[in-house]
């Protein structure tokens, strides 16, 4: 039985006296040998599915749940099987005379057969599951091939601006600029009439990248951008890189806004080539970034300071005792806010703006897993309570080790992303709402508005610096009423906010919307305490205050969910 197969690939159990079971490893076709009442049923049928069923759901549940991303089916599962059975059926029927196939129904089996945990569990343990996840990743990465690359020298995608030499003998010396989103590309195209097209290509990027580390296969092939990067450079799927010979463009030039959230995108392509070509990373100057001021000093003499970190800019303002008499503060929220005129200053001074990473040793390739990898969420949060208010990279350095961006820079956005995702336990309130209600209060916001109008007061008076749809969502989010959303709404929802069926989702748009303060906000937050609080000052304005100090725990309100914690309040009478 088995064909010369090793005793210990073989899991037998009699189930009772009508039931006896034997499985073994099959190469990749489903086989069978069985009996129904000393009759050889070559054919098999209804009892050889009966008992095939039961493991085949178990195993592929098993091996689903280990692998998310293999998707593997029962009929996959069944292909690595070979089933013996022997069954004593009641009244047996077949599909023909010679009784090759048992076509009885099971519930006129007169009896059942229900494999137990324990033969389960060796069936798992036979190899099956390595065999089934070996399988999934063979022909998962045998699909992601279909979207391979190829070094030459045309190609079409949409909104690419190909560098001349891109996929040619010169095409070590390319580079291609990736950008974050068009008006950042807008800004790459003046600063190539400054380098020239030959050696230069540039490419959008629509937002943030997928997180490939955790992504389904699925989400993988369907995504667009992923299949554009791979096609621009020449990316070949399972490919051991040691030189970028083969590729389209010698080198990966990143830039994106100097905010948290361009750090973000950063972080996202350079998880995205460690996670499928880790050898890339080692190739020296492949990986390169550039950099541009994200606050610009102008002092009434002409001096100009800039900064391409808050930390630094912060810093900087300290040592002149946070007095910026005498001079002008620019931020650049987006690569959008220069001018061309300032793109070619940054191109014609290339070398100042273009860093370098560079792989020193694994630690590299760690700090990338720690960031993006959900099964580094406890370490990831004893990475996030080692935070150091004041960390940050130092732009004066020409080469940053993927370690160094993970712990000084990437880290900033973590921090960011869980102070605006996780409410205060002072007042309940994230750092948008806070300015929010502050402005609420010192418009004395008691006659309705429109919410687009109102999200535009708001930027204007708290030195808000993200998009104003944000903002407006937000104002949309403090309004809401209805069941599951806020225990409280400080604001009112005037028209339609949504509701519970959508989560929220189905209400009309910010400039149909109109809202105020709710009655019961100023007895939360009384006005007598407002001349207490310590307020915050950004570019010489007055903003909102570190926090506000409500007469209830108003953190009950809401809940909120970060990059590796979470909040949950257990609510009790008070």
């Amino acid at each position: 039985m088995g064909g010369g197969r090793r005793s210990t690939n073989r899991m037998v159990e009699k189930v009772n006296n009508r039931w006896e079971v034997c499985v073994s490893l099959s190469e990749g076709q489903f086989q069978q040998v069985s009996f129904v009442n000393g009759i050889s049923t070559i054919k098999g049928g209804t009892h050889v599915d009966y008992v095939t069923n039961q493991i085949t759901n178990h195993v592929m549940a098993t091996v689903n749940k280990k692998n998310k991303n293999a998707n593997v089916k029962a009929h996959n599962v069944k292909n690595h099987l070979w089933v013996f059975v022997n069954a004593l059926i009641d009244n047996p029927a077949f599909d023909s005379q010679t009784k090759e196939t048992l076509t009885l129904r099971q519930s006129s089996f007169g009896s059942k057969c229900e494999l137990s945990d324990e033969f389960m569990k060796k069936v798992i343990k036979s190899g099956i599951m390595e065999s089934l996840l070996s399988w999934a990743d063979f022909k998962q990465r045998k699909e992601l091939k279909k979207t391979d690359g190829t070094k030459t020298t045309k190609i079409q995608v949409e909104k690419l601006e190909d560098a001349n030499d891109a996929g040619g003998r010169n095409s070590d010396k390319c580079t291609l600029i990736l950008t974050e989103g068009d008006s950042a590309k807008a800004l790459a195209m003046a600063g190539l009439s400054v380098v020239g097209r030959d050696h230069y290509g540039v490419f959008p990027l629509r937002g943030k990248l997928l997180n490939v580390r955790e992504a389904t296969h699925t989400q993988i092939m369907n995504n667009k951008e992923i299949e554009n990067i791979k096609r621009i450079l020449g990316l070949q799927q399972n490919k051991q890189y040691d030189s970028v010979k083969s590729l389209r463009y010698g080198h990966m030039m990143i830039m994106t806004d100097q905010d948290h959230d361009g750090s973000h995108i950063k972080g996202l392509l350079i998880n995205f080539i460690h996670s499928f070509w880790p050898s890339l990373l080692k190739v020296p100057s492949f990986m390169v970034e550039f950099i541009t001021p994200i606050v610009k000093a102008t002092h009434k003499n002409g001096t100009v300071l800039p900064f391409y970190s808050m930390p630094e800019y912060e810093s900087w303002k300290e040592s002149i005792g946070g007095s910026a008499s005498g001079w002008s503060i620019k931020y650049y929220k987006g690569l959008g806010t220069s001018t061309s005129k300032e793109g070619k200053e940054y191109f014609a001074n290339l070398d100042m703006h273009k860093k370098d990473f560079v792989w020193r040793d694994e630690q590299d390739g760690e700090a990338i897993e720690l960031a993006f990898s959900k099964k580094k969420i406890e370490a990831r949060k004893h990475w996030l309570r080692q935070f150091e208010p004041g960390t940050h990279l130092d732009q004066k350095e020409k080469l940053i080790k993927y370690s160094d961006f993970v712990n000084k820079e990437l880290i900033l956005f973590s921090m960011a992303d869980l102070q605006r995702s996780i409410p205060s336990m002072v007042d309940g309130l994230k750092p948008g709402q806070r300015k929010i209600l502050s402005c609420s209060f010192k418009r004395n916001f008691v006659k309705e508005a429109k919410v687009a109008q109102f999200s535009g007061y708001v930027s204007e008076h708290s030195a808000y610096h993200h998009g104003e749809q944000s903002l407006a969502s937000t104002i949309i989010g403090m309004a809401q009423s209805y069941v599951g959303s806020n225990n409280i709404s400080l604001l009112q929802p005037n028209r339609q906010f949504g509701t519970r069926n959508m989560g929220g989702k189905d209400h009309a748009s910010a400039r149909y919307l109109y809202t105020q303060l709710s009655p019961i906000t100023r007895f939360l937050f009384p006005r007598d305490d407002d001349r207490l609080l310590n307020y915050l000052s950004e570019d010489g304005q007055t903003i909102e205050p570190s926090w506000y100090m409500p007469i209830i725990p108003t953190v009950v309100r809401e809940l909120g969910l970060g990059g590796a914690l979470t909040s949950l309040i257990i609510i009790q009478e008070i």
